[in-house]
């Protein structure tokens, strides 16, 4: 067992909360502080987690590991531990967090109640200590806590924060992950009749291409656990709750939702579907991957018809999300390690867009397309800075989506030709949501805005807010190695449980080479 870094990095954050929490009515502005305090501990914690992880082939796949028995009748334990795709999504997740606390520092006005700031900004923390959690479990049933825990804080933070609607979003976001993860559940106790058992019945490492039982008892399993996955993702047509829930909740909150939460169902989908249920995995494929291309194009029609600004945001990652699946179920190396970087370029893509356009409702008041336009003229920099971001939302070259969406598009191909085919309609279809989107909203002439006064450009928080996600635009477009090796290894791996590999070239008339 090595230094417990992972839990450390649960810890601090929750106490970070507790903190918060507790601080006097008289003190509720250092609120913001503490949670961006803690939330850059956190970051550092991560940054040296990452540091300390070995990319070398011969490593172990799960490393700072970190396992005591919990509920040894059961075969559950306390096991944490990350191959590099967990760590990736951990790191994503860990830069986004004081992002997102830095967006949100005025949500709630100057005159906000002081025990509303406190909650606020503690459940985000709180947050923060689930997602970390979720990703880095290395037991069954412990993934299961935490996937069920972080239903709590987002539903607080939707149901208590959100825009008009927001009881009826935060419900219908409840009720469709509940059934996700009590159909999940069933499958969690399935894999206790059917695993290894004993005292380490529940590991992954115990569980990955081992699970006995019928060819029938596996493929239940497998739905199990993709139902859920696929709600959680989300892909079509079990998408419905998004929408909704992205377009209540504040900006930030979308941005941890949508970014990072959801990315949950993709790492599940890798982690479980293909490793732990290989053949099952095999057998569903062609339906998964028919179901994916549908969700790359309707979301993306259903983001080109929409009206509401942050709608049109989470219709657009309904679409990739559907590139991610494909990638996964495409069973190719290129197309495992470009969903896997995939989850992470959109997670920084995401944000961009619900936050910049988080800045731009905070400015007017209304999240309807059709009351801007021109607003480049008043606001050069934040429609500058939202364009960089929707350009790599549609995968530009030279900015990070556009590796991700050609190694997924590519890889796919050399399995299923038909549904890279389809799926690169999804790249037009992007770039006519994001360029309408910029194109009625920034362009156009000057706006009037009578008796109110103009509205200011950017500022130097919000500034701070949109530099790092602009960077990582540009460092993983020009430079995802550092990404690549860490995910490639795992994404090697998974495939050699599945027993596939990559097939073999063809020349120009079709033959093998």
């Amino acid at each position: 067992m090595s230094f417990p870094i992972l839990t450390l990095m649960m810890v601090v954050p929750l106490v970070g909360a507790a903190v918060v929490w507790l601080l006097p009515a008289a003190s509720s502005r250092l609120a913001r502080p503490v949670a961006l305090a803690t939330s850059l501990v956190t970051l550092v914690l991560a940054l040296l987690a990452w540091a300390r992880f070995d990319t070398g082939g011969s490593a172990e796949r799960y490393q700072l590991t970190e396992t005591h028995s919990w509920i040894p009748q059961f075969g559950v334990s306390y096991a944490l531990g990350v191959d590099g795709i967990a760590l990736s999504l951990i790191v994503m997740a860990a830069i986004l967090t004081p992002v997102c606390l830095l967006a949100a520092w005025n949500d709630l006005g100057d005159d906000a109640d002081p025990k509303r700031e406190k909650t606020y900004f503690a459940l985000m923390l709180v947050l923060l200590t689930f997602m970390v959690g979720v990703f880095a479990a290395r037991d069954v049933f412990l993934f299961y806590v935490f996937f069920e825990a972080m239903l709590i804080p987002v539903y607080f933070l939707i149901g208590m924060f959100g825009g008009p609607r927001r009881q009826y979003a935060a419900v219908k976001f409840i009720l469709f992950s509940l059934v996700g993860g009590l159909i999940m559940l069933v499958a969690v106790i399935a894999l206790y009749f059917y695993g290894p058992g004993g005292e380490q019945g529940f590991l992954y490492e115990s569980l990955e291409g081992a699970v006995g039982g019928s060819t029938a008892a596996q493929r239940w399993m497998f739905l199990g656990f993709f139902i859920a996955f696929a709600i959680k993702a989300p892909m079509w047509p079990v998408h419905t709750w998004l929408p909704d829930a992205a377009s209540e909740a504040r900006p930030a909150t979308a941005v941890l939702l949508v970014g990072v939460l959801d990315k949950v169902g993709t790492f599940g989908m890798l982690r479980f579907c293909l490793g732990f249920f290989p053949e099952a995995s095999k057998w569903a494929t062609p339906v998964v991957i028919t179901l994916a291309v549908i969700s790359v194009i309707y979301g993306a029609l259903l983001a080109i018809g929409s009206r509401d600004m942050m709608r049109l945001i989470a219709f657009t990652s309904i679409s990739h999300f559907g590139f991610i699946v494909m990638g996964i179920f495409a069973m190719t190396t290129t197309a495992g390690a470009g969903s896997a970087l995939y989850m992470v370029n959109h997670g920084f893509a995401t944000a961009g867009l619900f936050l910049l356009a988080g800045f731009l409702v905070a400015r007017h008041g209304s999240q309807r397309i059709a009351d801007y336009g021109g607003w480049q003229r008043v606001t050069p920099v934040l429609a500058g800075t939202f364009l960089v971001a929707g350009l790599s939302s549609l995968a530009l070259p030279g900015l990070s989506s556009y590796v991700s969406e050609f190694l997924v598009l590519t890889g796919t191909f050399q399995r299923y030709p038909w549904a890279a085919a389809i799926g690169t309609i999804g790249i037009v279809l992007a770039a006519l949501y994001i360029l309408l989107m910029y194109q009625r909203v920034f362009t156009g002439p000057r706006p009037e805005f009578a008796a109110v006064a103009e509205p200011r450009d950017l500022g130097l928080r919000e500034k701070l807010v949109v530099a790092p996600i602009i960077a990582s635009f540009l460092l993983l477009g020009f430079f995802p190695k550092p990404v690549l090796d860490l995910v490639n290894p795992a994404v090697g791996k998974t495939l050699e449980l599945v027993g596939v590999s990559d097939p073999a070239p063809t020349n120009a008339s079709g033959s093998a080479q």
